[in-house]
């Protein structure tokens, strides 16, 4: 399973110059097993790759209840990972501005966001490592088609908006099944992502939900799904300002 996620993750960085020689990585890590996949699989790719690179793990501390702050400490303590532990009280902003009952993903997101541009600014950091695997970009597809009428998903590579950070998804074509099995055998200690409260209705896991039942009943449909990200005819869509319909002529000579 290693050498099968090792093989996808090298894929990504070959195809999109992902790392560099050089590069400082800044690893995020949530506690979660995507974030615990991309450190382990980014280490064992620095032993063997032909070019040298630096990781220096960093985890926000969003002081979100019952947050088990010993965990990741310990765990990269024992792998001897270069690591920071950033503390921000964006639990009591979120709770603060959104209202009961209300998701708060969104916020939070944008919070992280900015904090994590900061620190990777701090740390003299050339790329941003986040742990967005196959599926997290399919589903982002699909929310984005669905609710806010736009074909836009998550790209393996990103430049920030203000042009001074790089975002990469070395995940970007690993399965999710794949992770999830990869983080059982290694038996990472994984700390929930439902610490701020459920939010079972949030439309990411009815979206996640359809995905999955399409995949059953037509194995490899996310597959192809993916393959279409990266075949894009935009002669064939509708966007005026991306492909130049209105100077359309037909060719009298043929």
């Amino acid at each position: 399973m290693q050498a099968r996620l090792r093989g996808l993750v090298g894929k990504a960085i070959r195809d999109y110059n992902l790392i560099e020689a050089g590069d400082r990585i800044m690893v995020c890590l949530s506690g979660g097993k995507d974030s615990y996949t991309l450190l382990d699989i980014l280490l064992c790719l620095q032993r063997s790759a032909p070019i040298d690179f630096d990781i220096l793990a960093v985890n926000l501390d969003q002081k979100q209840p019952n947050f088990p702050t010993e965990v990741l400490p310990t765990y990269l303590d024992n792998l001897e990972v270069p690591y920071r532990i950033v503390e921000e009280d964006t639990y009591t902003t979120v709770k603060r501005v959104i209202p009961e009952g209300k998701t708060m993903c969104g916020l939070c997101s944008r919070l992280r966001r900015g904090i994590l541009y900061r620190v990777a600014q701090e740390e003299n950091a050339t790329k941003i490592a986040l742990g967005h695997h196959r599926e997290d970009i399919i589903e982002t597809l699909f929310l984005n088609l669905f609710h806010a009428g736009k074909l836009e998903a998550m790209p393996p590579k990103l430049l920030s908006d203000n042009q001074q950070h790089m975002v990469i998804r070395p995940l970007a074509y690993c399965p999710e099944a794949d992770i999830q099995r990869y983080a059982d055998l290694r038996q990472f200690p994984i700390i929930p992502c439902t610490l701020c409260g459920s939010q079972e209705t949030l439309q990411r896991v009815l979206i996640k939900q359809l995905l999955q039942t399409w995949e059953q009943e037509t194995p490899g449909r996310l597959e192809t799904i993916f393959r279409s990200l990266q075949n894009v005819e935009l002669s064939q869509l509708a966007d005026a300002q991306l492909f130049n319909f209105a100077d359309l002529q037909v060719n009298s000579n043929s």
